[in-house]
């Protein structure tokens, strides 16, 4: 369906070319307004022929609140597998065959190793990321010293935690062991939420992202597009999203597995990825929104495009599948006309402060739990 000729027939068109319906709804969200469901819906059935208009619309938004410059984020997979979870997308599922690298717990030292690969190849933040339902008390207190040894060689790096699920005061402990964010991603809306996974609720990942930013930790919350989902229920999260308040907000694209229920689902073009990077942007004009994993896949070669959109990457390998050399993307984003936004940076505004032809993923073989050097 496509719905901007619908608003557009009624309303002509600027003499920039841009349709008239985009450019009220660039204007809104310059003025930090959440556009209405009829606006976000008209991004993501706009048609090719306005491409080009919604991304220079969106890329509009982005200069104004972040400027020329790429925040770059770098994960760090501490516990690989063993997941008892059964969500659909994901390779470390109970049950998954898709042949992803399987370890307990790295040690600090390692993951702190990791984080200084990190800093020496740019990266701003550093997540650290667990499989597993949630952290148990000792999951927490190793998480603690993993920060702490983290801080004593890289104090300048933010470090974000993802454990899954989190109470109050797991969020406090981890708070005061000197995490900056905690990630935890609604991937999807609630009316869509029980056809991917069955062993936790969509209530359950509202509650942990309520009790991160209770703790005083930076909510990072975002989606991943291309499950199957309708632009209703896109608009659906990105609105449920926005009542939550993150600070930053990654967009996932779809990784297919093999050996996961999701496995050769692709619905996804270079095209739709930049609409629906586009709506987010417009949902949250102020807020980082991060390309994440899926880049290389889905966008393929239209990812500068991307940046054009959202102001934060991520860099080197993702969790279970190898992401582009960085030394590419470090290109990609100098060639684009972007600078690395640099450790000394403040990355949201001052309002703000204080609050990839689709090709099956190449599984993760270097890095922690494997003897060779990570991709950075």
């Amino acid at each position: 369906m496509t719905v901007h000729s619908d608003l557009a027939a009624h309303d002509g068109t600027p003499n920039d070319g841009t349709p008239s319906w985009l450019a009220r709804l660039t204007e809104g969200s310059l003025a930090r307004r959440r556009p209405s469901r009829h606006e976000a819906l008209a991004v993501l059935g706009s048609g090719d022929d306005v491409l080009l208009e919604v991304v220079a619309a969106a890329a509009r938004v982005r200069r104004a609140f972040f400027g020329n410059r790429v925040k770059l984020n770098y994960l760090v997979n501490m516990k690989s597998g063993l997941c008892a979870e059964d969500c659909s997308y994901c390779s470390q599922r109970r049950g998954s065959q898709a042949g992803v690298l399987t370890y307990n717990w790295i040690s600090p030292q390692q993951a702190a190793d990791e984080a200084a690969r990190a800093a020496a190849a740019g990266a701003k933040r550093v997540c650290l990321v667990a499989s597993g339902r949630g952290p148990s008390d000792r999951d927490v207190e190793r998480v603690a010293r993993t920060i702490s040894a983290i801080r004593e060689g890289h104090p300048e790096l933010e470090v974000c935690v993802c454990l899954g699920i989190l109470g109050a005061e797991h969020a406090s402990r981890l708070k005061e062991a000197g995490a900056d964010a905690y990630n935890h991603n609604l991937n999807t809306a609630a009316s869509n939420y029980g056809s991917i996974c069955s062993t936790h609720s969509f209530e359950d990942r509202v509650g942990t992202v309520r009790h991160a930013a209770g703790a005083g930790l930076s909510p990072c919350s975002g989606v991943i597009v291309g499950m199957g989902e309708s632009d209703d229920e896109l608009v659906d999260v990105a609105f449920g999203l926005h009542e939550l308040g993150p600070d930053s907000v990654p967009v996932n694209f779809l990784m297919p597995f093999e050996g996961t229920p999701l496995a050769g689902h692709l619905e996804l073009s270079p095209a739709k990825c930049l609409r629906a990077l586009a709506m987010f942007r417009f949902v949250f004009p102020d807020v980082e929104v991060r390309i994440a994993g899926g880049r290389e896949m889905h966008l393929r070669s239209l990812q500068p495009l991307g940046l054009h959109i959202a102001n934060s990457i991520f860099l080197g390998d993702y969790l279970t599948s190898e992401g582009a050399p960085g030394a590419a993307d470090l290109a990609m984003i100098a060639d684009a006309g972007f600078v690395v936004e640099g450790a000394d940076e403040v990355t949201l505004p001052a309002h703000r402060r204080g609050n990839g032809v689709p090709v099956a993923p190449a599984l993760r073989r270097r890095g922690p739990g494997t003897e060779v050097p990570a991709n950075a």
